[in-house]
């Protein structure tokens, strides 16, 4: 009903609009009792709906505040799951490789230990754990319960890289079940000394014995040793063995070392032969030791080809910190012209940090809009600590109105202990509390002459 005494109003004005009794008569000075009217109706129908229409509004801006609540939720939610898996995996390789030194040491007992929180978690290193339990529980002895871990190795990773380790690890176990000593076992050392010797020897006639080391049951220490001999080892025949072991012909722990001896080694072939395991796997921590062999090899134009091409964020994120390492400093800036994710750009701050390219953080942390990125840079300044980024951040705690880069520059200089600027900030600052911020951080300078000095002048005032 409202809304047809609406309309009938507007359409009375509009039809007098057309007949020209309101514009015919310029000189008119009272208000037409139409429009009087269609200005009430309006005015009426618009005061009831009003609340209704402040009600819709407030209800749209709740839920959009919610919408935007549980979208940060979410977010918190992956990072913490983020952390958790990454602090996961950190715990698992630090236990995996504890055991691997305990092996190393003669130490079965600690390396069975260690050995079973890794399979504990069923992380990506259970099955390499199961394998060196079993070669652990065989050194001492322990021939029934090593064949129990071979089989479980094999009925729960039936597709793992270990399984022809443990063949082989079996039949040595079976063909000593009728008992051995366990302080007898060991001649470890001898055959560290026999490798040791072939470095010297004729390479082809040690490449088999090489292989032959690096296909048995040898300990982690015994087969990295092999392993190195034969990266030394300067022919063709060699590099092939290399080469297939880098690719995945051996367990994933050889892999690892042939691919850092790749790198070691540098050469257009060896570059060429990891760029081809990275474009062929998906495995993040072979993809990860790659990027680090680029870099130890000095390949800048593969490691970028990385930071700006590859779709998982951890590689990402590991090309860009690789650049940071080889100083790649304008690769680093290309990079951060380019790319418009701000995580990827907070790396190639740290990257920039890490490569010690001052002069770019300086620019970002005056020029960059983005404040979250602006912080970080400033941050970075103060860590890096030298008269060049210590006038920087006086500067640009005096030409900034943000406190938040303010309180950073002052943190930066006390971490560099430069009390001078301190002093400098605090003489022209007339802000009470940023004042109080920057003599908080003097007051701790116990040792500086200079900041002492500066708080007996305060003292004195």
């Amino acid at each position: 009903m409202k809304r047809q005494i609406l309309t009938g109003t507007l359409t009375a004005v509009a039809i007098l609009a057309c007949a020209g009794s309101i514009s015919a008569q310029p000189t008119y000075t009272e208000r037409h009792p139409a429009v009087v009217a269609a200005e009430r109706a309006w005015e009426s129908v618009y005061t009831e709906r009003q609340p209704a229409m402040l009600d819709q509004d407030s209800r749209l801006a709740a839920q959009r505040d919610r919408e935007r609540d549980a979208a940060e939720r979410a977010r918190d939610a992956a990072e913490r799951q983020r952390d958790n898996a990454q602090r996961d995996r950190d715990r698992e390789t630090s236990n995996y490789e504890s055991g691997q030194s305990d092996l190393d040491s003669a130490r079965w007992d600690r390396a069975i230990q260690r050995f079973d929180q890794v399979i504990a978690m069923k992380g990506t290193k259970a099955d390499a754990a199961l394998y060196w339990k079993a070669y652990a529980q065989n050194k001492l002895g322990q021939r029934p319960e090593a064949l129990a871990t071979i089989s479980t190795l094999t009925k729960d990773y039936p597709k793992s890289r270990y399984l022809n380790d443990a063949k082989a690890l079996e039949v040595e176990v079976r063909s000593r079940s009728g008992g051995v000593d366990p302080a007898q076992e060991s001649d470890e050392d001898l055959k560290l000394l026999a490798l040791q010797s072939l470095q010297n020897a004729d390479p082809e006639q040690a490449i088999p014995m090489l292989q032959k080391v690096l296909q048995g049951t040898g300990s982690p220490r015994l087969k990295a040793r092999a392993l190195f001999v034969l990266a030394q080892t300067n022919s063709q025949k060699a590099r092939d063995v290399l080469v297939s072991v880098a690719k995945g012909g051996s367990n994933p722990d050889l892999q690892m070392n042939a691919i850092k001896y790749l790198g070691v080694h540098g050469g257009r072939e060896n570059r060429a032969a990891l760029a081809e395991i990275y474009g062929s796997t998906t495995d993040v921590d072979v993809k990860k030791r790659i990027l680090n062999s680029f870099m130890v090899a000095g390949d800048k134009e593969r490691v970028l080809n990385a930071a700006q091409t590859e779709q998982n964020p951890e590689l990402r994120a590991e090309a860009v910190r690789q650049l940071g390492v080889m100083s790649a400093h304008e690769e680093l800036w290309t990079l951060y012209q380019k790319d418009s994710s701000v995580d990827v750009k907070k790396q190639i701050i740290r990257a920039m940090f890490t490569g010690g390219d001052a002069s770019r953080l300086i620019q970002l942390a005056k020029s960059e809009q983005n404040p979250e990125l602006r912080l970080l840079a400033v941050r970075n300044l103060g860590v890096m600590g030298s008269k060049q980024t210590a006038d920087a951040l006086v500067e640009i705690y005096g030409t900034s109105k943000d406190a938040e880069i303010r309180k950073a520059a002052i943190n930066g200089l006390f971490i560099q202990n430069n009390a001078e600027g301190l002093v400098t900030l605090a003489r022209k600052e007339s802000d009470l509390g940023m004042k109080k911020e920057i003599v908080s951080k003097l007051a701790l300078m116990t040792h500086s002459k200079v900041a002492m000095d500066y708080m007996m002048e305060v003292l004195g005032k």
